[in-house]
């Protein structure tokens, strides 16, 4: 199979799962929603329609062992919503990705990325994420938000969102591309009230389905310090916005608010599944697929179609389906195969720049050519204009890997500032074969702590070069003063 480029950063996800909240204490052991409409015909071709193309987005199913257990488990707590009179009717998705995501679209179908599920400590946690979208699809939020898009067409979707930074039209191909994180943001985000109404929906669903209901907040406290470090890790600082400032609610709130809801409808205390749903995590890929490219800190490699180049400093880095986007307050770039190549490498510009212009060509002038790191390489820019009357520059860079085989990187920046993506155009090189295969994925590993483990000597085994321990706390859903215990099993990622 092609190696392929695929989005991917806990930088820029947007969780639909970022929401789970309570239901009012008076509707205890009620249902939210007492009579739910079924799956429809209509929906489910909106379904079925809307997965190939999720699935190339997100990096496709994951084929290890664990995705039979998720459909087990999706099916199992699908049944609990009253929607349908058999578990196969639900399409449960573990999804190859290094993000922590989960979302659902109409007709049954609901998917939760391998990054995830490794943030999770029991099997009702998991059953958590996939009830909280269960009760979007329950409550038909997506119907109801997107009455001007669909998911059965996501590339209109990210179109549009681009198609309106340059004006005239120009840049609707760029956006779709340079915005997708944005784009896929706006998709999946619901008001407030759809967010409340499906954690509650999500949390009743686990008491019917016999789980323990508190799995939802301990969930949510996961993810909210998973987010924390990733921010750290980032350079970035935490900005505690008061809830009333965004329709989407803060995690701290939503653990709090979880954490009355499971009080209130009864049901904690139950069925966790803890060590089988960690016996079921262990050896599962962790973070990149090297086969799709890995992102290490502001460097991107690949170790078949041997490549790599380096981000500016401050330039989040999204491995991604088509494109690796790099996204920044001063500008967007991304790195892409570019379509075919036939050695021409002026037509190999042109035709970059007419998937950027769309329907309004860009005057880009003449295709320079220079060498860089041993590559044979064209480049142009062209100006343009925003509807908000900015002027922005628009590059593109061609590399010449083989003879039939090409790159591009296109960036669009302000032109009242100096490219800040010229230290991207001069570091795209070719990897040696001892650069290449000394590429390893990691994976989890689930280890019984023993008599004198500590946190400090399980998490100096995590294979990473910095923020071990907070990484293995997060991971384990321990708290800043959390000690090991003897005999409980714990995860770790390894090469």
């Amino acid at each position: 199979m092609k190696p392929s480029l695929r989005i991917g950063s806990a930088l820029v996800v947007v969780l639909s799962l970022m929401a789970l909240g309570p239901a009012e204490a008076k509707k205890k052991k009620a249902d939210i929603v007492n009579a739910p409409q079924a799956i429809s015909a209509k929906d489910k071709a909106v379904g079925a329609k809307a997965h190939p193309e999720l699935l190339k987005e997100f990096g496709g199913d994951y084929k290890g062992p664990q995705a039979a257990y998720v459909t087990k488990v999706g099916q199992r707590i699908g049944m609990a919503t009253g929607l349908a009179n058999s578990a196969s009717e639900f399409t449960i998705t573990l999804l190859n990705s290094p993000v922590n995501n989960a979302f659902a679209v109409p007709g049954g179908y609901v998917y939760v990325t391998r990054q995830l599920m490794a943030l999770m400590n029991n099997e009702a946690e998991l059953a958590s994420v996939l009830g909280h979208e269960d009760g979007h699809i329950t409550a038909q939020h997506s119907q109801k938000r997107n009455k001007r898009a669909t998911f059965g067409n996501i590339a209109t979707v990210l179109a549009t969102v681009g198609g309106a930074v340059l004006a005239g039209g120009q840049g609707a191909q760029l956006g779709q591309q340079l915005v997708g994180t944005v784009a896929q943001g706006w998709v999946m985000k619901f008001s407030r009230d759809q967010e409340y109404q499906a954690d509650d929906l999500g949390i009743n669903y686990l008491l019917k389905a016999g789980y323990d209901t508190l799995a939802a907040s301990t969930m949510l406290a996961s993810l909210a310090a998973q987010t924390s470090l990733d921010l750290r890790r980032s350079g970035k600082s935490e900005k505690t916005l008061p809830e009333w400032s965004s329709t989407h609610p803060d995690p701290a709130s939503r653990v709090a608010r979880a954490q009355k809801t499971a009080t209130a409808l009864g049901g904690t205390g139950r069925e966790k599944n803890t060590d089988v749903f960690l016996d079921q995590l262990d050896g599962m890929l962790y973070d990149d697929d090297p086969a799709q490219g890995i992102v290490d800190g502001q460097q991107f490699k690949h170790s078949e179609l041997k490549l790599a180049f380096t981000a500016p400093d401050g330039y989040a880095l999204n491995n991604g389906a088509s494109a690796v986007t790099m996204n920044g307050t001063g500008g967007q770039a991304m790195f892409t195969h570019g379509g075919p190549y036939a050695g021409d490498m002026n037509a190999y510009v042109a035709a970059a720049f007419k998937s950027v212009g769309g329907e309004t060509p860009l005057n880009y002038g003449t295709v320079q050519r220079t060498t860089i790191n041993g590559l044979p390489t064209g480049y142009a820019t062209a100006t343009t204009t925003t509807q908000s009357g900015q002027q922005v520059r628009v590059t593109v860079y061609g590399y010449e890997f083989a003879g039939n085989s090409a790159f591009a990187v296109v960036s669009m920046s302000p032109t009242s500032v100096a490219d800040p993506f010229t230290p991207l155009y001069g570091s795209v090189r070719r990897l040696s074969d001892s650069e290449a295969s000394a590429i390893k994925p990691r994976k989890i590993d689930i280890v019984k702590a023993k008599s004198g483990d500590t946190v400090e000597s399980l998490s100096a085994k995590m294979a990473y070069n910095d923020y071990r321990q907070e990484r293995f706390r997060v991971l384990n859903g321990l708290s800043a003063t959390a000690a090991i215990e003897p005999g409980r099993k714990y995860k770790i990622v390894v090469y």
